[in-house]
């Protein structure tokens, strides 16, 4: 005790010193690299609808606090503060490794390369340290012990409740917030590597687990299979049973054991076997339509113009019992605007859920509907567009609409057990365009509680722009420009389901 009575001012000086070193050299670290400080912020699951206000707060804190330590006469508030900063700081790191549905990356500077669980051990250390230096400083001035206690207690409970509230509020103010922000998860996916098509006119069939199967605009009734392991392939011609139709934008679509050719110009549908590729009739003159998705071998879902009102529409074809019944729901998508443009959109089908799920071309909702054609709930996503921006040109003396400059909040999409899989390339508040020069956004959104889950980078070839994408089980494959990507999603993020096809 007489040692620590004789070097109590240097004790406590020392402290200080260390104390606002690391405050201003982490507060410099910030504010040279400010970007990537705040779009840290951005990814964080506590933090993401804060981090703006939070990336100045933080280091403008640790200057001023820092400052504080080095003045004597306001040395025990800069106790404090340091004290309750690194508290707060404490805290976010406990609720990231124990509450957070995922680890973001840490901060940079001098703890750049510890870990989260060394972050937080040096964190403790330092507070102890902290409160040491307030006993020492406090009793050198005739303050109480147990009113330095009090006082610690106070603001250690006040710090653990300011981190605590953001982390449950922030969330709800990430979507209450007019610009959008997402919350990228580290790496995801992992690239299972590359195929050189020759073209890019090919477009994603269907999927099993051997074989990934691809059409071709140019050559409509060729199908090209690529196997898993991107090194192995195989053409195969398709033959239909009627070739007098004059087809315009044929579409195959291959669900094994069958593979199914469509063209709604002509209200047709031909089926057949993968196994040798001979297509037969399978309905005929029930509905003109604009794009056709299967939902079993007994139910397949269109897309249509309703003749009654001039806008989109979603018709079911059902099968049973040798009888062919259309159900037409002309109520499920609605129009904002005149109804022609701006209730365009994919029409997916979530087999697990035995759902048809529809995002919206033009703005922020996605429909989910059942296997009866009957509406289940709508889905909202983190873009802020409500209201399609659509330019819109009407020629009188064709009467026919045109479609000028819009915007397109949702270009591609795809679903696979509890996952919808969007693909937009609008940046949100702290996105940057730098990784889209070789990369694709995909926002993920959970279609069991309508939630907006996380985003990553899709990465492939620069220059080029993602045409179409599929999840299927693990696996992820992408067409950019004339080149395959395969990619497989890693279960602790995503934890896909197998499903019977």
């Amino acid at each position: 005790m007489k040692w620590l009575s004789k070097h109590q001012k240097t004790i406590v000086y020392s402290l200080s010193l260390i104390f606002a070193m690391l405050f201003v050299y982490a507060a410099v670290s910030k504010l040279l690299d400010f970007n990537t400080f705040q779009n840290q912020l951005a990814q964080s699951p506590l933090l993401s609808a804060y981090a703006g206000i939070t990336s100045l707060m933080v280091p403008v804190s640790e200057i001023i606090i820092a400052a504080l330590l080095c003045t004597k006469r306001f040395r025990l508030w800069g106790f404090y503060a340091f004290f309750t900063l690194m508290v707060m700081f404490t805290t976010y790191i406990f609720i990231i490794l124990n509450f957070s549905s995922f680890t973001p990356c840490s901060c940079g500077g001098v703890l750049e390369k510890l870990g989260w669980t060394e972050h937080l051990i040096f964190n403790i250390v330092f507070i102890l340290l902290a409160g040491f230096a307030i006993f020492l400083l406090a009793q050198n001035i005739g303050v109480p012990p147990k009113k330095i206690f009090f006082v610690l207690s106070v603001l250690t409970v006040l710090g653990i409740a300011v981190v605590t509230l953001m982390f449950l509020t922030s969330e709800k103010e990430m979507k209450r917030n007019n610009a959008f922000i997402r919350r990228y998860m580290p790496h995801p996916i992992e690239k299972l590597g590359e195929y050189d098509l020759g073209y890019n006119s090919y477009y994603i069939a269907g999927m099993d687990d051997q074989s990934i199967y691809l059409g071709n605009v140019t050559a409509p009734f060729l199908i090209k299979s690529v196997a898993h392991n991107l090194k192995d392939s195989q053409d195969h011609p398709v033959t239909i049973d009627s070739t007098e139709m004059l087809f315009k934008r044929v579409r195959i679509a291959v669900h094994p054991p069958y593979f199914y050719v469509g063209d709604g110009t002509v209200p047709v549908i031909f089926r057949g076997k993968v196994e040798d590729w001979n297509a037969t009739t399978y309905s005929y003159d029930e509905a003109y339509f604009t794009s056709f998705v299967v939902a079993d071998s007994t139910r397949t879902g269109f897309t249509i113009v309703s003749s009654k009102t001039g806008t989109k529409a979603l018709a079911l074809l059902h099968k049973a019992q040798g009888r062919d019944t259309v159900l037409l729901n002309t109520g499920i998508l609605k129009n904002v605007l005149d109804g022609r443009f701006d209730t365009d959109g994919m029409l997916l089908w979530n087999n697990e859920h035995r759902q048809f799920i529809y995002p919206y071309y033009y703005r922020n909702r996605y429909e989910v509907i059942d296997g009866l054609l009957s509406k289940v709930f709508t889905g909202k996503t983190i873009d802020t567009i409500n209201t399609p921006q659509i330019d819109v040109t009407y020629y009188e003396t064709k009467d026919v609409y045109k479609r000028g400059k819009s915007v397109m909040v949702n270009r591609q999409a795809s679903t696979y057990g509890d996952y919808l899989y969007i693909h937009s390339d609008r940046l949100g508040k702290y996105d940057s365009e730098k990784p889209l020069v070789s990369a694709s956004i995909i926002d993920v959104y959970d279609i069991t509680d309508n939630s907006y889950a996380f985003s990553f980078y899709l990465y492939h070839q620069p220059g080029k722009k993602l045409r179409e994408f599929r999840v299927y089980k693990e696996f992820l494959v992408a067409l950019v420009d004339d080149r395959l990507w395969l990619y497989k999603l890693k279960p602790k993020y995503f934890n896909p389901k197998n499903e019977k096809q």
